[in-house]
């Protein structure tokens, strides 16, 4: 018996009924020989791991524009903060902890440059429209390794496409939208109980909202600090959860109204500040000229972008592109192509 396969016997004797197994995956797009030491979702979590996306992950932006400050949240830290939520909730209800930790670490790898600034522009620009979830699933499907993609399991993919929410529900009313494992929904939840406290932390950091300005109902009801609230919420997710049959992944009311009451918080006193806001009008300029530029000369795209985006139509190569740019590399390109450059004479 290889090493994968006591894995996954060890799964089937210690998980939940309700968690789903290596061993029962519904598979991946393309058949490949198992690999004799993991089982398949933390195979797919090592690809992902490993893959040039998740690195350029730390160089994106989470809320602030390429901050200097050494404590300021990216949409890697980001990533780290909803897997570890994510895998100790699922560790708590005996659920598949490599599949959560995969479906974590992947659900944002399709994050534009500056945020969800770059995000709303490629909306605008990009025929059919754009959104970060679709966009993780097509790096991982198709663009990383070169066109080749990650081929990874099912599962995977589904948790990733469906973890985003916006201003949304957190859980979707339509069971279409939802994801198909509860591995999938802890992520779900994971994120936005990851992105509501550490954006709060960060503005703080910032000095654009005090402890005072948080609204009071919140803080009695979830806690005064980062920790509290994130502890809060996740025991009465667990809570909820508790001798339930089927498995219920949710908040109950009272410590969901706070939630949505803090991310509409964070949407008033935060996200749409003239201090915040304004950098991303300036950095929404970046990528629509970006994309104009390249739209115009397309054989200079094809040398500046290389091999891993020769795909066609160019159109939507130069999409992928774009939106699998760092922050700062969106900036010296625009720099290089755009403002003149000293001349050195040596």
């Amino acid at each position: 018996m290889s090493i994968r396969m006591m894995l996954e016997e060890r799964e089937k004797k210690f998980l939940s009924p309700f968690a789903q197994l290596s061993s029962e995956s519904r598979g991946r797009k393309i058949l490949e020989d198992e690999c004799s030491i993991r089982p398949a979702f933390q195979h797919d979590r090592d690809r992902i791991i490993h893959s040039k996306s998740f690195r350029r992950l730390k160089h994106k932006t989470q809320v602030f524009l390429t901050p200097t400050g050494d404590h300021y949240r990216t949409r890697l830290t980001h990533t780290l903060e909803v897997s570890q939520i994510a895998r100790t909730l699922a560790k708590a209800l005996a659920l598949n902890e490599d599949l959560t930790e995969a479906i974590a670490l992947g659900h944002d790898l399709g994050h534009t440059p500056f945020g969800h600034a770059g995000e709303e522009i490629l909306k605008e620009i990009c025929p059919g429209g754009f959104h970060h979830a679709d966009q993780s699933l097509r790096v991982v499907d198709f663009l990383e390794k070169d066109g080749k993609g990650l081929n990874l399991t099912f599962e995977v993919r589904d948790g990733i496409l469906k973890h985003s929410k916006g201003k949304g529900d957190v859980f979707p009313e339509d069971p279409e939208d939802a994801p198909c494992t509860y591995e999938g929904r802890l992520v779900r939840i994971a994120d936005i109980i990851a992105y509501i406290n550490h954006d709060i932390d960060d503005a703080m950091r910032a000095g654009l909202i005090s402890p005072q300005d948080i609204p009071q109902d919140c803080v009695e009801r979830l806690g005064e600090s980062h920790g509290q609230r994130i502890d809060s919420m996740v025991r009465d997710i667990l809570e909820q959860a508790q001798d339930s049959d089927p498995l219920k992944i949710g908040l109950s009311e009272g410590v969901m109204e706070a939630t949505v009451k803090l991310r509409n918080f964070l949407y008033d006193r935060v996200y749409d500040l003239p201090e915040v806001h304004g950098d991303f009008i300036k950095s929404a300029k970046i990528i629509r000229e970006l994309h104009a530029y390249f739209l115009e000369r397309k054989k200079e795209f094809r040398e500046e972008a290389g091999e891993a985006f020769a795909h066609e139509p160019v159109e939507r190569a130069i999409l992928d592109f774009i939106a699998g740019m760092t922050d700062r590399y969106a900036i010296k390109l625009y720099e290089k192509i755009f403002l003149p450059q000293p001349w050195l004479i040596i």
